[in-house]
């Protein structure tokens, strides 16, 4: 897992300009790409991301889902860069008809490298996802492609509970210098 996963799908469509801006930056194909991309965006580094009870490529468990009552799954990490100052996680999915942010959590403490079940790192904070649910908001779409990214940043978030999602994914857009994802396939 040397190399982060990465989809070369894009999303098409946009539900509105600011959530669509933010969700090409932490949606697309090759990790993050922003209006002001440099040369350094084009060489971040990788963090190796896995789960014991997530596979990538294979089908996301339905007690992750809107079906079942777990919460978000457990992801472990390593790879981060020492200079990092903060960790990110956002669930999304991946769709050609326009996709959907589930879950955004940032301000990690950057020695964190692993997050259980259904819960959140002490000092994280959570922003809003597409619907406007604070926390981890159950995927329910069966077959999309759904992608758990962690984001190694160079600063602190630094936004307050709750945030609206285009600001949260901005920033940590803004301050990626490393990235890891798994891609499940669909809900089972």
């Amino acid at each position: 897992m040397g190399q982060p996963n990465t989809s070369t799908h894009r999303p098409r469509q946009a539900v509105g300009t600011a959530l669509a801006a933010a969700f090409v930056v932490v949606s697309s194909g090759c990790g993050i790409v922003s209006n002001s991309a440099s040369a350094d965006r084009l060489q971040l580094k990788p963090i190796s991301v896995s789960s014991p009870l997530l596979r990538d490529g294979a089908p996301l468990p339905s007690d992750y889902s809107c079906r079942g009552s777990a919460g978000n799954p457990p992801l472990r990490w390593s790879g981060v860069p020492e200079s990092a100052k903060s960790v990110a996680i956002v669930a999304d999915s991946n769709s050609r008809t326009g996709g959907e942010v589930n879950w955004v959590v940032f301000d990690i403490d950057p020695r964190t490298n692993e997050l259980a079940e259904n819960s959140v790192p002490v000092g994280a904070v959570e922003g809003s996802t597409t619907s406007g649910k604070v926390g981890y908001a159950s995927p329910c779409r069966a077959q999309e492609n759904y992608r758990f990214t962690v984001y190694a940043l160079n600063a602190k978030v630094h936004l307050h509970k709750g945030a609206p999602l285009s600001e949260t994914l901005k920033s940590i857009a803004d301050k990626t210098i490393a990235w890891g994802r798994i891609t499940t396939a669909h809900i089972e």
